[in-house]
């Protein structure tokens, strides 16, 4: 049952990122500076996005002559292209912020990963582009387009809940953005 609603509440954010791309407004921002990673994989989600759209008029075709079927896999794709396009919609409205005044980095990736990390944890930033990640414990790669491009150590480690709740502490965060530069020396401002 829980899995359940972990499904449910992240199709609903899906969805409210898709109306909020539509109205150009971005979520949890605030008074934060938003640093975005969704450029690099723009280009992969609008050919995800046609290779959809393709299969929805092929199996159109296909199926015609079977009406239940034809309606069940029209719904079905359909679907998958309103996912493909909210999940590239949720990387343009919930980008990483950086928060002086808060003394907050929120480091996110779609609707998938919301990691808060305290200015004050952090012990060195740098712009590391990375292009292949080995699994391993402490460390969290919130990769876009298999490639990260910052480097957080943190002097504490922080608590990161994955997807379906599974939560682990973080003592190394790699992630990426699109002005990395921009990013690590704004970060370097706000924790002086």
């Amino acid at each position: 049952m829980r899995v359940g609603w972990l499904l449910v509440r992240h199709e609903v954010r899906l969805l409210a990122s898709l109306a909020l791309w539509v109205a150009r407004r971005r979520h949890g921002t605030g008074s934060g500076v938003a640093f975005g990673y969704a450029r690099g994989q723009g280009a992969m989600m609008a050919g995800f996005a046609f290779v959809c759209v393709v299969e929805t008029v092929a199996l159109s075709v296909l199926l015609r002559d079977w009406p239940a079927v034809h309606a069940a896999f029209l719904f079905l794709d359909v679907y998958t292209v309103v996912f493909v396009v909210a999940l590239h919609a949720s990387s343009v409205v919930r980008p990483h912020v950086l928060d002086a005044d808060r003394g907050t980095l929120r480091i996110r990736r779609y609707v998938h990963v919301d990691l808060l990390v305290p200015l004050e944890r952090v012990g060195a930033v740098r712009r590391e582009l990375r292009m292949t990640h080995e699994r391993a414990d402490g460390e969290l790669d919130v990769e876009v387009g298999s490639q990260t491009s910052v480097t957080l150590e943190l002097t504490e480690p922080v608590t990161h809940v994955g997807f379906l709740g599974r939560s682990r502490e973080v003592r190394v965060v790699r992630f990426h953005a699109d002005d990395p530069d921009g990013l690590v020396r704004a970060l370097g401002r706000a924790r002086v």
